[in-house]
């Protein structure tokens, strides 16, 4: 019997605690050759909101971690879908970075995070295997498509995909790129539902890694701040070079994510794609239509929420997509049967694509 994959319910969690772009106001930022930027703080933030258009970001409290906010995702998602835990076949969680507890850098993945997830959901099913991904920020569009595999193999029926990050925990407060970074979790029930009882569901994907001069494009290394210890690492990212990566090949693995869907571009009704920064999303969004001959963009193509909640990596996508499908944008919401298609883009280098009917 052929079946469709189906999104049947959504939840998500966004942390309390706001940290304004005002906040940085009286931070000194250093270079990577240790050097003290002599540039006016002021200056600096307002440069960085006209880039990534972000304002505010999202911080998780000290007494929580990544798997809490993963498994208060999960139990939204679960309650709207309506299934019983028990009858989940895989728990599958994207991160990057485990669970890194409030004032160390150590990175605690042992049990794993789904792991946990299933501890707190108290689901005894031992055929729900629970397992973590690392794939950079895809990696909760990545668990997706997999969640899509195991199904129309017909070795799974019901997943639960979540994406949860912490990089407040993992930043470098003297490097100006840490201010982009927040925290979040979103995640997604999938079902198989019989192809003659739906037209909803996943139609195609597309995923890509390139991994020679780009697999270092995100890494972890020393403080920007002079005498750092060399012993600590925190995220670091070579902008220019992750900004010109996307351009050059997000565009066209949509495009052949559509191609194999057979959908036209016109068809599309919205895109949900990483919340990485504003002015590169939409780059990648005008270098897709242009593909198609394009030059105006449909008006609220494309959703955004990280002015106010930043980038929180794997937890972008199913954090939006959550927000708009619950109403929570005035100028943007979807009909059933209409086409969304999702996309995201980093550290591997990796990129994937999914595009989905309602």
């Amino acid at each position: 019997m052929k079946v469709n994959t189906v999104i049947t319910g959504t939840g998500c969690y966004v942390p309390e605690f706001i940290k304004t772009n005002n906040d940085f106001i009286n931070q000194d930022f250093y270079t990577e050759e240790n050097q003290r930027i002599s540039t006016h703080p002021q200056e600096i933030v307002d440069k960085f909101r006209d880039i990534t258009g972000i304002q505010e970001r999202r911080y998780i409290n000290d007494d929580m971690n990544s798997s809490d906010m993963a498994t208060i995702a999960a139990r939204l998602a679960i309650e709207e879908s309506g299934i019983d835990p028990e009858e989940l076949d895989q728990i599958i969680l994207a991160h990057n970075f485990g669970n890194v507890t409030k004032n160390t850098i150590q990175t605690d993945i042992l049990p794993a995070l789904a792991s946990r997830v299933k501890h707190d959901l108290g689901i005894k099913n031992p055929n729900c295997v629970a397992y973590d991904i690392l794939f950079g920020c895809p990696g909760w569009l990545q668990g997706v498509i997999q969640a899509d595999s195991f199904i129309k193999a017909g070795v799974a029926k019901k997943a639960l995909v979540i994406g949860t990050e912490t990089l407040s925990r993992v930043i470098d407060m003297y490097d100006r790129d840490s201010m982009i970074f927040s925290d979040g979790a979103g995640a997604s029930v999938l079902e198989a539902v019989p192809a003659e009882d739906t037209t909803s569901g996943i139609l195609s994907w597309t995923v890509q890694s390139h991994c020679v001069d780009e697999a270092f494009y995100l890494f972890l290394g020393k403080s920007n701040f002079p005498n750092a210890d060399d012993k600590i690492r925190y995220i670091k990212m070579k902008g220019r070079k992750v900004y010109e990566y996307a351009m050059q090949h997000v565009p066209a693995a949509m495009k052949d994510c559509l191609d194999k869907a057979n959908i036209s571009i016109q068809e599309v009704k919205k895109i949900f794609i990483h919340q990485a920064n504003e002015k590169m999303d939409e780059g990648i969004i005008k270098r897709l239509f242009k593909l198609y001959g394009v030059k105006d963009l449909p008006e609220h193509i494309m959703p955004m929420n990280i002015h106010k909640y930043g980038n929180s990596s794997v937890a972008t996508i199913p954090t939006l997509f959550d927000q708009v499908k619950k109403g929570k944008f005035e100028e943007h919401a979807f009909d059933k049967g209409d086409i969304v298609l999702f996309a995201s883009v980093g550290s591997g280098m990796n990129i994937n694509a999914v595009c989905y009917r309602i």
